[in-house]
């Protein structure tokens, strides 16, 4: 990519989509074009084709989804299924027919069966049953990583995909209906010690194994993959170490400052049992993540807590 390059980002009003636009922008890309969901419907077909053939983008970042935690998976299956299906389709197809030199396709590592071995390594893709909680979401990225490869396979595109583990970092969505577990329990602990409650609760039983990628760390992997990565699968995209539900609690209770006591709710879906990255692909292309957990939840936890002073 050279600076004066027009660049697509799909998704810039999102977490990852925002921090691509940021690492952009401080290496001096500046031509980048981006639209709300609001200005352009991905899902809809005749919108993107006229879209792009008005705007002729060079290269495509495809962050835009429809994304949510396992209440929101659980509860609107054909929404995953159907807006992230139709989403791609559009971008991928109209990248293609209207001679995008690069896309780079973001997916997500639910995409990996649930029972895979750990830590996940690439060709353990489709080798098992997906995690039932978010298998629509997983389908659609799934098929998506296909379609760039078949894209390139008959067309000769040079459309590539990554896969990154569980993010955080800024424009999070901390609804506590909707969002991920980090950004969630940040909003639990934070509201728990504004009321001097005497306890929070969590799902699930604290056992499962979470990995977690601080979102400009994402950007800054998204942006050298887009400069030196050129092939057909995927590159996981994480940090190569996990953490349990349990003790990310107990990390987010020491971080907000937060004194009363953690109860689990064992009702509660713990989802997959663990979800590690292997990222020595990652690493051998010459990248690795710089930001600590305890040092990005402190980052985030301030700017959304205390600087934003959310509701």
């Amino acid at each position: 990519m050279k600076q004066a390059s027009k660049i697509y980002v799909a998704g810039h009003r999102g977490m990852v989509g925002s921090a691509i636009v940021r690492r952009l922008q401080s290496a001096g890309y500046n031509n980048i074009v981006t639209r709300t969901s609001a200005e352009l419907d991905l899902r809809n077909q005749q919108a993107v084709a006229d879209f792009f053939a008005a705007e002729l983008p060079e290269y495509v970042f495809l962050a835009a989804a429809k994304v949510g935690g396992i209440l929101a998976n659980n509860k609107y299956k054909a929404e995953f299924l159907y807006d992230n299906l139709m989403i791609q389709n559009n971008v991928i197809h109209q990248a293609y027919v209207n001679g995008v030199k690069k896309l780079m396709f973001l997916g997500s590592s639910c995409i990996y069966p649930k029972l895979a071995p750990q830590p996940l390594k690439e060709e353990y893709l489709l080798t098992g049953a997906l995690e039932p909680t978010n298998e629509p979401y997983a389908i659609a990225k799934i098929a998506g990583i296909k379609m760039c490869d078949a894209y390139r396979f008959q067309y000769g595109c040079n459309f590539i995909s990554v896969m990154p583990t569980n993010l955080y970092g800024p424009n999070d969505n901390y609804d506590l209906h909707t969002s991920h577990v980090l950004p969630a329990l940040i909003r639990k602990f934070h509201e728990a010690k504004q009321t001097n409650a005497a306890e929070v609760t969590v799902w699930g039983s604290g056992k499962p194994l979470r990995e977690f990628l601080h979102a400009d760390d994402l950007a800054d992997a998204c942006f050298f993959l887009m400069q030196h990565y050129n092939e057909e699968g995927f590159v996981n995209i994480g940090v190569g170490e996990d953490i349990s539900i349990e003790n990310l609690a107990l990390l987010i209770k020491k971080v907000v400052g937060y004194e009363g006591n953690i109860v689990w709710d064992n009702t509660k879906p713990d989802g997959t049992p663990r979800k590690l990255m292997d990222v020595s692909k990652l690493k051998g292309l010459g990248w690795q993540a710089k930001t600590s957990l305890e040092d990005g939840i402190k980052a985030v936890y301030h700017q959304k807590f205390i600087v934003e002073q959310i509701a």
